[in-house]
């Protein structure tokens, strides 16, 4: 199934896994994909990004702003209604990860944690209710850490799980409209986010826990909300986990 004729709105969607999702939502059809970013130092990625959409034919909007502050979630969707006329596709990828043992977490270190990976969530999700076609398909990304216990991740995994609560009400909430709304958790990826809280050797811990011996990749997340956006929707109020089998092998 096709997007054409659907339009797009991807947090974080300037580079890494949220870059590659802009452009592979472009790549398979859609007329539109807009890309936020956080901060300046995101820029030359969200410009090389929203180029990538616009040699496939789509247009696109650039925004910057900070999630954490649902003011700037609903000025994301106006800049992308305001160019688009609608949208259809709403994906958040916006997220950030921290190690560290329960003793050494501040309270400063929560809050920032559960703003960015539960709060954002929450407003981009009802901004999206709010926003989105009838038909449409609202997907954010979390964590397999919430089928699998490792020590030094009690906030980050504790902060992704209240976004499968708001997936499963919004997806009752808004099924007579046919919007669909699912998680994807991927496994431990091979981005530059993991290497800041992993050594090598948990690096290779990690590739073991899985049948297929390595790190999720980007590309095997991309084309999961791919299909959730298109032929994949049928499937509401779930969580899917793109991880190689990670802690399945006994």
């Amino acid at each position: 199934m096709s997007l054409e004729g659907k339009y797009a709105i991807v947090a974080a969607g300037a580079k890494n896994l949220g870059g590659l999702i802009s452009k592979e939502l472009a790549r398979a059809g859609a007329a539109g994909v807009a890309v936020h970013y956080n901060s300046a130092s995101s820029e030359a990625a969200a410009d090389e990004t929203v180029a990538a959409i616009q040699a496939t034919g789509a247009k696109t909007v650039k925004f910057q702003g900070d999630l954490t502050k649902p003011e700037n979630i609903t000025a994301f969707y106006n800049a992308a209604l305001s160019e688009f006329g609608s949208l259809d596709i709403a994906v958040n990828t916006v997220g950030q990860v921290i190690r560290k043992p329960i003793l050494e977490i501040t309270e400063a270190d929560y809050d920032e944690i559960f703003d960015k990976n539960s709060k954002a969530a929450f407003f981009f999700i009802k901004e999206a209710a709010e926003k989105l076609n009838d038909g449409g398909s609202i997907t954010t990304i979390i964590t397999s850490l919430l089928a699998f216990y490792t020590d030094g991740y009690a906030i980050y995994g504790g902060s992704k799980s209240p976004v499968v609560e708001f997936t499963k009400a919004a997806s009752k909430e808004l099924g007579s409209r046919q919007i669909s709304v699912n998680a994807i958790a991927p496994g431990p990826m091979d981005t530059p986010f993991l290497y800041p809280q992993e050594n090598d050797g948990r690096v290779e811990w990690l590739k073991s826990t899985t049948p297929l011996g390595r790190l999720t990749e980007i590309t095997d997340v991309a084309s999961s909300v791919v299909f959730l956006a298109g032929p994949g929707k049928w499937y509401t109020g779930q969580v899917f986990y793109p991880n190689g089998g990670f802690a399945t092998k006994g």
